[in-house]
């Protein structure tokens, strides 16, 4: 065991005798470019397919490490004609990304990524009683509302088309963005980490949008369209009856009220915390039957 060990520090000083400065220099570049990239694609729906990549090449290892042989060569073709199909799916995502790099300054790169941001679930608890609050009054004078509640996956393409706003989520402020004829109360509000992000953002079109109800208006196809690429909560308000509903993963649930709202955003946005409770009040039971 000892000779093992003498053995691998042996090879690692073998490597680290030879670096030189140029090495050096490489590797931080390379570092500094692997980490904004990494930033750049956070914003997108590239970071889904980033996750997808990374499971097929542990496939792919796999299958080599158990000689899996038909497993091997169907990976070994996926990846053959994957970078080309990439390509050609994700343009819109590339040309956006390519464009972003050309206006950032070189000033703004940092070697350092920015604290998150603490209090996440003290954030959305005020949103969601912002959020259901702001639905409620929007609903009683029939005002057409979209607000959406970014989760894991990021909506950066969506964002890049409205207004940053960056503000503390209330009901008047959700009064204010969707009263009529204000420059954004046709767009859809973005909310990330419990914070106004965007407003006036324009959505995607639903898949299969012929296989929607007729009498739903452009604010509940834009909510149907927004939830099937992505893993957003949709809130609408109904312009004509003022019914709030809620889009998520493709379908539209309708008929909330303040109360059924602000218990599903509970049960979406806060599941962490929701979780941390059940487990301390577990562990709770458990010493309060030991200590008996």
């Amino acid at each position: 065991m000892f000779s093992a060990i003498a053995d691998g520090l042996n090879m690692l000083w073998n490597v680290f005798k030879y670096i030189q400065i140029n090495d050096i220099f490489d590797i931080a570049i390379l570092s500094f470019l692997i980490f904004h990239g990494i930033k750049l694609i956070r914003e997108t729906r590239a970071q889904q397919l980033v996750k997808g990549i990374l499971v097929l090449i542990v496939a792919y290892v796999l299958a080599i490490f158990f000689n899996l042989q038909t497993m091997r060569f169907f990976l070994k073709a996926c990846f053959e004609w994957g970078l080309v199909a990439l390509l050609i799916v994700f343009q819109p995502e590339l040309r956006r990304l390519l464009e972003k790099v050309g206006r950032t300054k070189f000033t703004e790169f940092g070697f350092l990524a920015s604290n998150e941001l603490q209090g996440s679930d003290e954030r959305w608890s005020v949103c969601i009683d912002a959020v259901c609050e702001a639905a409620q009054n929007l609903s009683s004078t029939c005002t057409g509302a979209l607000i959406i509640c970014e989760r894991k996956t990021k909506l950066g393409e969506q964002i890049d088309t409205g207004t940053i706003l960056n503000c503390t989520p209330s009901a008047t402020v959700f009064g204010n963005i969707f009263f009529p004829n204000t420059p954004l109360h046709d767009g859809a509000v973005i909310i990330r980490d419990g914070i106004i992000l965007a407003a006036g953002c324009f959505l995607p079109k639903p898949q299969k949008e012929e296989l929607i109800a007729k009498q739903l208006g452009s604010r509940h196809r834009a909510a149907i369209g927004m939830s099937e690429i992505s893993d957003a909560i949709v809130i609408v308000v109904s312009e004509e009856t003022g019914t709030i509903s809620v889009a998520e993963n493709g379908e539209l649930t309708r008929g909330f009220s303040k109360e059924s709202l602000k218990k599903l955003l509970g049960s979406r946005l806060l599941p962490e915390k929701d979780t941390a409770n059940t487990k301390d009040n577990f562990a709770g039971r458990i010493i309060s039957k030991w200590k008996k």
